[in-house]
């Protein structure tokens, strides 16, 4: 460290002050008070990493001057001086002064040296703790508006290309050619798909709470119109039930991540014969409780994978569909909001997911 310490020394006798300046200013830049008044005003004005005061002094004691201090520049570390008669200041010191260490009287400068050095070690950490907090802060948003733009930026080239394949579609005679533009057709949906997924999971992962009163019955009515413009429903029977007495208080995004994932997974993830191909879709509100209840006749889920399943990437399934991004984002939703998840499934019957989340109104939160 090339820089010295700087350290705050506050005591009420002139003499300890001098001995203490003259003992130490060769290892340390030294600071003196005579007066808690005095040291406060200090504390506010330089750069202080250490902060050493006697618990006998007139006026302030060490321990409320510590109490004060803390409001003031909370970021230097503190060391009390006093004797072993002090105990009930001992203990005020740890739980109002919130003091690093005491050292008893008189003190050993070889004692006192350690200590100052042991304690601007821990000063320096926090100090550099706290710039890579600001920094990865700083990093974390940056991501977030770099994901926005980028996904903005690519579904608008990804769109011209659907929307000039389609156009061709109607144009061409040649089935061969018309197979090229449905392989095209199917690479940008994917892509499309893959962008959408990526802005839910940073909804669901990265994006602080946003807490409003939700009205399920129009989210699910909403979502279920882009189902059926997104999704071929034609050999689905879907079933949507929606209770709903009580106020809810939730965030809207997330909840459509968990919507939007769960249903997704219930129409990709479905049998390849015939039969009635069915989903379930119920929320129920019960004061300060919601339920999500989807419930599909799919391909269902190998006992091997049930726990995996809501790991990132993982795929319990060959099918060549999903990112394995769905179910990890609607877990990391749910348990953002304080709720719970539970699946239950059986190979070639189907899979049943039930979600339930707290109300996070601010008296529950």
């Amino acid at each position: 460290m090339s820089d010295k310490i700087h350290v705050l020394y506050i005591d009420d006798e002139d003499n300890n002050l001098k001995s203490f300046r003259a003992t130490l200013r060769k290892d340390f830049k030294i600071f003196t008070a005579i007066d808690a008044e005095e040291g406060l005003r200090i504390a506010k004005e330089e750069e202080v990493h250490v902060v050493i005061a006697d618990q006998r002094m007139p006026g302030l004691t060490g321990t409320e001057f510590f109490e004060q201090m803390v409001k003031v520049n909370p970021d230097p570390i503190r060391i009390l001086l006093t004797g072993y008669s002090d105990i009930a200041s001992v203990i005020d010191a740890i739980n109002k002064g919130e003091v690093y260490r005491f050292i008893d009287k008189p003190w050993n400068i070889e004692q006192i040296k350690n200590s100052i050095k042991n304690a601007a070690d821990i000063y320096f950490m926090r100090r550099e703790l706290k710039e890579k907090t600001v920094k990865l802060q700083k990093l974390h948003s940056e991501m977030n508006q770099f994901v926005y733009s980028l996904s903005h930026e690519l579904r608008g080239p990804l769109m011209s290309i659907s929307g000039i394949s389609k156009l061709a579609k109607l144009e061409i005679e040649d089935p061969n050619s018309l197979e090229y533009f449905e392989m095209i057709d199917t690479a940008t949906g994917k892509l499309d798909d893959f962008i959408y997924k990526m802005l839910d999971f940073y909804r669901s992962t990265k994006m602080d709470h946003k807490i409003t009163e939700i009205n399920f019955q129009d989210i699910v009515n909403q979502q279920m119109e882009a189902y059926r413009e997104k999704f071929d429903l034609s050999h689905f029977h879907v079933d949507v039930q929606v209770k709903q007495e009580y106020a809810f208080f939730s965030d809207e995004a997330k909840i459509r991540v968990i919507l939007n994932n769960l249903f997704s997974n219930a129409v990709q993830f479905q049998k390849d014969q015939g039969g009635q191909k069915w989903i379930s879709l119920t929320a129920e509100v019960v004061e300060d409780t919601a339920v999500i209840t989807l419930e599909d006749n799919g391909i269902g889920i190998e006992n091997r994978y049930k726990e995996e399943v809501f790991n990132l990437f993982a795929r319990a399934t060959q099918k060549n569909v999903g990112t394995g991004l769905g179910l990890y984002m609607v877990k990391e939703a749910v348990e953002q909001m304080g709720g719970k998840i539970h699946l239950e499934s059986e190979v070639d019957e189907g899979t049943t997911v039930m979600v339930t989340l707290p109300s996070m109104k601010k008296g529950n939160l």
